[in-house]
């Protein structure tokens, strides 16, 4: 009995606080449930739309493969197997369409063969067959993207309710993708696509400067005069198709800056073959020192076939402009000299500098503007005269922008880089990159100057620029291509007659 009295009389024993909570580790465990439940969605999604998020769609003849990719910058890409591939910036958001050109159907394609005038009906069948695929499309990637994230969500947290989130989530972000793709969704990207691969030298794939201003007016259409004339490149014989110039179209061949690159010349050559060029017009820098010893350099120009405007640049001496003068097929402008060549009137002086040591006379900037109002001046006089001319013609762009008023179009180079630049009084000022690479400047970076030149499309009854490709070849020891076709503002399609273009970005730093 006693010892059952002292047991219940016993005072109890001091309990032990719980340690005080951690204020910051309880903050952050919201947060890295928050992270960790975003990167299952978006490698969910990513899995999801990898594995059956892509649509099988006959589109005309051709059986293709349309699927949604995760990307940084949007867009639309096009693949044409074997041949390359296009690229349009057709919206801006976090999901690429790739568009895969398995095969020609041999049924369908035969049929095309059998009955040429079904190829009328081409377009509008394409139009249509897009339309569904791109639907299909959309009804598969919400089920990819919410299947793939419920179920890696599921691996993860191994209970229903966060991988249904995950889901949710995911179709969140889906919709908010093609919400951002629809409202920067930019039809009009398809007339200035990019090229890569073979399709680089095959610019019948797009049609001539007139078409594309006359024709293409919506993006479907458009997409669809793509994969029409893509077909014909998948003829029975698999050959290119013969390329048919318009008859309204002068192509011109812009050059600059060779640099004593004898790579150069079969380059030109190519581009005047592959693209039926009328003129080449050689924005000066061809030589590099300008010496008696490097004449023997100009004489491939002899053979390229067409003729050949030149101005001289601050690497080409007087020599080099006399040697020039000797040959049949140049015609070698000087002082605000105007000659009529394939149509067009070109008007040109040449560099008032000759600095092969690439030494920075003193004056130079003074001595450029003089000269490019002398140029002015010409040009004006020939206005006067009644033959206005359609190009000018200079090396250096500080020169080159005091024609602006007295020409639509002026030519240069120097810089070593393309540019477009529309000047405050309306003419266009278009700047070559180096079709020689630099020369022998390439391997003075770590990168290798790509080799650079353009083919600008004038309408022969207006003589008015309509459209270019500007041509970017990998430079020394690569083999990468890319065209990218740029229309004239004023062509565009839906710009009226009085429409006055804005500047389209100016090259000014070397």
């Amino acid at each position: 009995m006693l010892n059952r009295t002292s047991n219940r009389t016993r005072p109890a024993r001091p309990r032990i606080p719980p340690l005080p909570s951690v204020e910051p580790t309880a903050r952050a465990r919201p947060w890295s449930r928050a992270l960790g439940l975003t990167g299952v969605v978006l490698l969910g999604a990513w899995l999801g739309l990898l594995v059956v998020g892509d649509v099988r769609a006959p589109v005309g003849p051709m059986d293709t493969t349309m699927a949604l990719r995760p990307s940084l910058t949007g867009g639309t890409k096009i693949n044409v197997s074997p041949l390359g591939a296009l690229t349009l910036d057709s919206h801006v958001a976090p999901v690429r369409l790739d568009v895969n050109v398995d095969q020609l159907d041999p049924l369908r394609s035969q049929a095309l063969v059998d009955h040429p005038e079904r190829l009328s009906g081409l377009q509008d069948e394409v139009a249509r067959d897009v339309e569904h695929g791109t639907l299909d499309l959309a009804v598969r990637s919400c089920v990819a993207v919410v299947s793939g994230a419920t179920a890696l969500g599921l691996a993860v947290y191994r209970r229903p309710r966060p991988a249904l989130a995950a889901g949710g989530l995911a179709l969140v972000l889906l919709a908010a993708s093609g919400a951002s793709a629809y409202a920067t969704w930019n039809p009009k990207s398809v007339l200035e696509p990019r090229f890569s691969g073979l399709l680089s030298s095959a610019p019948s794939v797009v049609g001539n400067a007139r078409s594309i201003v006359t024709e293409f007016d919506v993006y479907q259409k458009e997409l669809a005069r793509l994969v029409t004339n893509v077909t014909k490149l998948y003829d029975v014989t698999s050959t290119l198709p013969a390329y048919r110039p318009d008859p309204s179209t002068i192509r011109v061949l812009h050059v600059s800056d060779i640099h004593l690159n004898p790579a150069s010349w079969k380059i030109i050559g190519s581009l005047v073959d592959q693209y039926k060029v009328d003129v080449i017009v050689d924005s000066g820098d061809t030589m590099d020192h300008g010496t008696a010893a490097e004449n023997g350099f100009l004489d491939p120009v002899r053979d390229l076939g067409v003729p050949y405007v030149w101005v001289r640049g601050n690497h080409d001496s007087r020599a080099t402009q006399q040697y020039l003068e000797r040959m049949r097929n140049v015609h070698v402008l000087d002082g605000g000299r105007a000659e009529t060549v394939a149509g067009l009137r070109f008007a040109g002086t040449g560099d008032p500098q000759f600095t092969p040591d690439r030494s920075a006379a003193h004056g130079r900037d003074a001595s450029e503007e003089l000269a490019g109002d002398r140029l002015a001046s010409a040009l004006r006089d020939q206005r006067a005269a009644g033959t206005p001319a359609d190009v000018a013609v200079a090396h250096e762009p500080s020169a080159a922008r005091e024609t602006d008023g007295e020409v639509p179009l002026v030519l240069c180079g120097h810089l070593h880089h393309e540019g477009t630049e529309m000047l405050p009084y309306g003419t266009r000022l278009r700047m070559e990159g180096s079709t020689g690479g630099s020369g022998l400047r390439a391997v003075e970076h770590g990168e290798p100057a790509p080799v650079e030149a353009s083919i600008l499309y004038f309408d022969r009854d207006s003589r008015t620029l309509q459209a270019w490709d500007a041509i970017k070849l990998g430079g020394l020891g690569l083999t990468t291509a890319e065209v990218s076709r740029h229309l004239a503002d004023e062509n565009r399609p839906g710009a009226g007659a009085s429409h006055t273009p804005s500047p389209t970005g100016s090259a000014t730093s070397p």
